[in-house]
């Protein structure tokens, strides 16, 4: 199950805190377990998460799919269940991903890398919303209304993924010179 994995991929694991020294009551501070990893680490660990999110990308149109040859009756339970399983492996991967740009652009003082971090997240969002406007507009109640509008909103998903594709590939680039 997607949540399963993103969650269990993008555990943050906690630590006690020292009670003593701070005087509160202990409380679990977060580790973030790429701290200490090298860029090399960091820049895989974005790829994995993006290989994540492809899954997740095709688990959603394979529930749309689903959704629309179910019916009438159409079963939306299941489909807005699949929905949920995926917005949270996005919220994780999205979580993730934030924390992996935050890092390069503070301790790392690797602004160009978080610049590319932040613009594959920016694309992710935008690719994200055009998928849902499209699987709406593909609903059986809203079918035949702009076949136009159904074509640029593909062709913005085909160029989001380029330019997606794009900035991994930068990523990667410059995260070897950065080394």
């Amino acid at each position: 199950m997607i949540i399963t994995e993103a969650a269990a991929e993008s555990a943050v694991p906690a630590v006690p805190g020292d009670a003593e020294t701070t005087g509160a009551p202990e409380r679990e501070q977060l580790v973030w377990p790429w701290k200490d990893a090298a860029i090399r680490a960091l820049v895989q660990r974005i790829h994995q998460l993006q290989a994540e999110r492809a899954q997740a990308f095709r688990r959603l149109e394979e529930g749309h799919r689903q959704y629309l040859s179910n019916g009438p009756p159409y079963d939306f339970p299941r489909y807005r269940s699949t929905v949920h399983e995926v917005t949270q492996a996005f919220a994780a991967a999205s979580q993730e991903v934030l924390a992996v740009e935050a890092e390069l652009a503070g301790p790392r003082a690797q602004p160009l890398l978080a610049s590319h971090v932040r613009r594959l997240q920016q694309l992710e969002e935008t690719r994200l919303a055009t998928v849902a406007l499209l699987q709406l507009m593909g609903t059986p109640e809203l079918t035949g209304q702009d076949n136009l509008q159904m074509h640029q909103l593909k062709m913005k998903v085909i160029k989001t993924m380029e330019a997606i594709s794009e900035v991994l590939q930068d990523l990667r680039f410059d995260a070897e010179s950065a080394e």
